[in-house]
């Protein structure tokens, strides 16, 4: 079937109103989640041989955050779908406001490599739960994960409400040329500004979710045995390809030397080794060759070996790094870690807001002033005091970008949100109106208006 004639079919479906019944969308969501209960030995396999990623880094990074989404709107799609009561300004007495969330339409979803299941499953989802029909392309180069989200998916939902479209750039430029209610795209912020101007043509809405280089703050005033395990883990999960993991670390002076030995410590125990469980591989062979050229041999504190036939890079610290290096003008994205040190903190503030705005920020500290400089001074997606990648696990707090890591949030009831329109109604009585605002106007009439007003 042809991608336009499923993209017409989705179009004629929502139109049914079929998909704006709770029940519907629950029966739908149950549906999804005990295909992915009854497959999950599927989806592991599939996910180990895009890039050896294990059971427990799989179910605890993405199979948990798809089904805690399925949880939580089963749970609470009553009430985000229920209108909302509002109070009406005395101009518009008597009359009754309300706001009745509805969905978009049909929506395209394209997800991102690095994190397959979750970040093409978790917004498809938010947008099922709001009621609206979805195209899901997930990225072509986690190969294996594709194939198996297409053939769970498209062999057991009606292709009119949910399908999954599989291919390379070539499909997913015939897709962008398709009319849709909203796009929602993960993934670069080179490929981000295609997918904006390519909405632009058919002036439809886009939540992007790009990324950045993220910093992560550590003061003297830190829990520094927290602060280094905390690093550790949150950096080279998924062998740091990861969109919100600690790009480059920003460590005070006095307390440089220790903090090194402290992460060397931390990445010794935690036995990042190939084919361990510990780590994955990087995801190809042209991702590998970006990252061994960012490692700069002289400035290697600890690491640095690399194992072209595995795609296996070791996670490296990289100490005495300035803002010129080759490693901190892109995003990083693998398990690389250049360490700035600093001896002024608000200075080292002044320095970060001269960069993008990225998609994570991360301060280490028991200064309650060093808290509030970080977050009033510093405008990034989101991010954690005392911890790292962490904010993503609570659905109540909205996930998204600022600037150039990205435009719109989801997760929980901004999820909804993302793919809800919030449709205003104004319900007015049909006596008791004075005339004040009718013709023939006049000064008296005037007068009264002000003061309404």
């Amino acid at each position: 079937m042809e991608i336009q004639e499923i993209a017409n079919n989705q179009k004629a479906f929502f139109k049914t109103q079929q998909t704006k019944n709770i029940k519907f969308r629950k029966m739908y969501l149950e549906k999804l989640r005990n295909l992915i209960i009854n497959n999950e030995e599927i989806l592991y396999e599939a996910i180990y041989r895009d890039f050896g990623k294990s059971k427990f880094d799989t179910f605890t990074t993405e199979i948990s955050f798809v089904l805690n989404d399925i949880d939580y709107y089963l749970k609470n799609l009553n009430a985000l779908s229920k209108p909302k009561k509002v109070r009406t300004n005395l101009v518009n007495q008597l009359g009754k406001s309300r706001i009745h969330p509805e969905p978009l339409g049909c929506i395209l979803v394209i997800g991102a490599w690095n994190y397959p299941y979750q970040l093409s499953l978790s917004p498809m989802i938010a947008a099922l739960a709001a009621g609206n029909c979805c195209i899901l392309k997930p990225s072509e180069i986690a190969e294996n994960t594709m194939k198996a989200m297409a053939k769970l998916i498209n062999e057991n939902f009606p292709p009119e409400y949910l399908y999954v479209y599989e291919g390379g750039i070539d499909e997913t430029t015939a897709l962008l040329k398709l009319r849709f209610d909203k796009i929602f795209f993960t993934g670069s912020t080179k490929v981000g500004k295609i997918i904006y101007q390519a909405a632009a043509e058919n002036l439809t809405p886009v939540v992007l979710e790009l990324g950045g280089k993220s910093p992560a703050i550590v003061t003297k005033d830190a829990d520094l045995e927290v602060a280094a395990k905390r690093i550790v883990w949150g950096k080279f999960l998924n062998a740091g390809q990861t969109c919100v993991a600690p790009d480059y670390l920003l460590v005070e002076e006095s307390i440089h030397e220790q903090f090194l030995e402290m992460l060397r410590k931390y990445i010794t125990e935690f036995k990042y080794d190939p084919d361990s469980g510990n780590y994955t591989r990087i995801i190809n062979q042209r991702n590998f060759q970006r990252l061994v050229k960012l490692i700069n041999k002289e400035k290697i504190y600890f690491g640095g070996n690399s194992d072209e036939q595995k795609l296996f890079i070791e996670p490296t610290l990289l100490n005495d790094i300035n803002w010129e290096d080759d490693v901190m003008q892109e995003e990083i994205f693998g398990p690389i870690l250049p360490v700035i040190r600093f001896t002024n903190f608000n200075h080292i503030l002044n320095s970060v807001l001269e960069h993008e705005k990225p998609l994570a920020a991360y301060l280490f500290t028991k200064n309650s002033e060093e808290k509030e400089a970080f977050t009033m001074k510093l405008s990034f997606g989101g991010g954690c005091i005392n911890d790292v990648v962490m904010h993503l696990g609570n659905d109540r707090l909205p996930f998204g970008g600022v600037g150039n890591s990205g435009t719109g949030n989801y997760h929980g009831k901004y999820g909804f949100e993302a793919f809800s329109h919030q449709k205003s109604i104004l319900e007015k009585a049909t006596w008791g109106e004075p005339d004040i605002k009718y013709p023939p106007y006049s000064e008296k009439k005037l007068k009264w208006i002000r003061k309404l007003l």
